[in-house]
């Protein structure tokens, strides 16, 4: 049963007083037990190279934009891994100035126990934005100065080549990308060319448009050849309405005659077109013409007219009309040859056309790759151009640069707790063992100690409770206990007081 917090201090002392004698034992054993561990416990020494980080140089500004100086990301634990890795370990453990002159012919075991080591109790700290510390852990002061400044230094030099060489490589990485690019425009332009000479057939709008073209012209014709085949119809109509001859004599009347054909014609001609149709005015004019001849041979003849002579010969009319239907037949065949050639041209352009939607998915493609190798030859360009400024600036050590700010010093005191520590701790955690102890037993004692525990956990009613009473030979034997119990205990701690003084004297040690 647990017991109540109340009653535990009184309950630990009663404990105590009654094991005087294992609490002394355990209060020696543990307070000498941390002092001997005070003694053997291996004390180290630590030394630290503090590193500032210069990334706020004049070169920074100037050069934005036009170079990338090289950074550090997590610059405490790329410094680790850089410093961890086997090449830096192996230079710093076949170094002669550190671990003496037959250090560059160590065996291979001895390597990697010696690397171990080195890893083991190496320590990189970050110390604000811009600074961070390298340092190392030995039992010899001289051995953790050494090796902090040799690794500062190798962090520096290390850590600049490596800046060199990942800006060198990266230019010539992107050197030979554009080199790559470069042919690879070269091939698709000479593709494109081949393409463009063997394919001369032109774009899909020129063939559009070009078509577009023939078939308004072919409307045209065909629109021309409607009427030419109408007035054709309406010649030969004509045609069979007119004499071949007529009898013409030398009288006026046979003006007469001929005015009335020419006006019965013209007559007919006005029914179809305009008074400005070509054949109208010609009639007109030989209208005009055969009525002022019929007007002057009036004039020189008599009321009565008399025939001289009859010829037939043959009708003017008639042969103007057959000529005009022989041009007008001539005219129907030109407009379809002219017809036949639109229709063979259109065909001719469906081909073409085929042609350049067959070629213009190779034509996109070729443009397409040679669109994209252009852009990213240009982006590589200026990529080039700016990792050569920045291997420029690597090699001239601008831009990122590590320097040492703080150098290793020689460890004058040991890291860590100290021997005066381990001594007091020790009389402490003496005098606090055997309370503590008895405090750890009476939370697990499961008999019944105070009258408590019986009420609030059983319930039972307790009505008296009878006290512990000694008889006076118990009582004295008791009072000689504690006293050869605290004469001991004084001699312990006295004991330990001197050894104490002694160790720090150098007395022991």
């Amino acid at each position: 049963m647990a017991l109540p917090l109340s009653d535990m201090p009184s309950e630990i002392l009663r404990e105590v007083r009654a094991r005087k004698w294992l609490a002394l034992m355990l209060f020696v054993v543990v307070s000498f037990g941390v002092l001997a561990a005070g003694f053997f416990w291996p004390y180290k020494y630590q030394s630290e190279t503090v590193i500032f980080i210069d990334d706020r140089n004049i070169i920074r500004p100037l050069m934005e934009g036009s170079a990338v100086a090289t950074e550090v990301n997590k610059r405490a634990s790329s410094a680790k891994e850089l410093l961890w890795s086997r090449s830096v370990m192996e230079k710093l453990a076949r170094d002669p100035n550190v671990f003496g002159p037959n250090a560059p012919n160590i065996s291979t075991e001895r390597l990697g126990a010696r690397i171990g080591y080195l890893r083991t109790n190496m320590m990189v700290t970050t110390r604000g934005e811009n600074y961070f510390a390298i340092g190392f852990r030995s039992e010899s002061p001289r051995r953790a100065f050494q090796v902090a400044q040799k690794m500062g230094q190798l962090f520096i030099s290390e850590s600049n080549e490596q800046k060199k060489s990942e800006s060198r490589n990266a230019y010539e990485f992107i050197n030979n990308q554009v080199k790559s690019y470069e042919n690879q425009l070269a091939e698709v332009e000479v593709r494109l060319k081949e393409f463009l000479s063997v394919n001369v057939d032109g774009t899909e709008n020129e063939a559009n448009s070009r078509r577009a073209d023939l078939r308004k012209s072919l409307e045209l014709a065909e629109l021309e050849r409607s009427e030419l085949q109408t007035r054709a119809r309406s010649l030969e109509t004509e045609l069979s309405r007119v004499n071949p001859t007529i009898a013409q004599g030398r009288t006026v009347d046979a003006y007469q005659t001929r005015i009335s054909s020419l006006e019965e014609q013209l007559d007919n001609l006005r029914l179809r077109y305009h008074d400005t149709y070509p054949d109208i005015v010609s009639l007109r004019q030989q209208i005009q013409e055969l009525r002022r001849q019929r007007e002057r041979a009036l004039a020189n003849q008599d009321n009565e007219p008399q025939p001289l002579s009859s010829d037939n010969i043959s009708n003017p009319v008639y042969q103007e009309i057959q000529a005009e239907l022989s041009r007008t037949r001539a005219n129907m065949e030109t407009v379809e040859t002219r017809i036949n050639s639109f229709n063979r041209l259109l065909a001719e352009q469906s081909t073409r056309m085929e042609r350049i939607q067959e070629n213009k998915a190779q034509y996109s493609e070729l443009t397409r790759d040679m669109e994209v190798n252009k852009q990213i030859y240009d982006d590589l360009l200026k990529r080039r151009e700016r990792a050569r400024v920045s291997m420029s600036l690597d090699i001239e050590g601008q831009g990122l640069n590590y320097r040492i700010n703080e150098n290793a010093q020689y460890p004058l005191s040991a890291s860590g707790p100290k021997f005066g520590t381990f001594a007091a701790a020790g009389l402490f955690l003496g005098i606090l063992a055997p309370f503590g102890l008895v405090a750890g037993l009476l939370q697990i004692d499961p008999r019944i100690r105070v009258r408590e525990q019986l009420e609030d956990e059983l319930d039972f009613p307790v009505l008296v409770a009878l006290p512990s009473i000694k008889t006076p030979f118990e009582q004295r034997r008791a009072k000689k206990v504690t006293f050869v119990v605290g004469v001991c205990a004084i001699l312990a701690v006295i004991v330990y007081l001197l050894l104490v003084t002694a160790a720090l004297m150098g007395v022991i040690g």
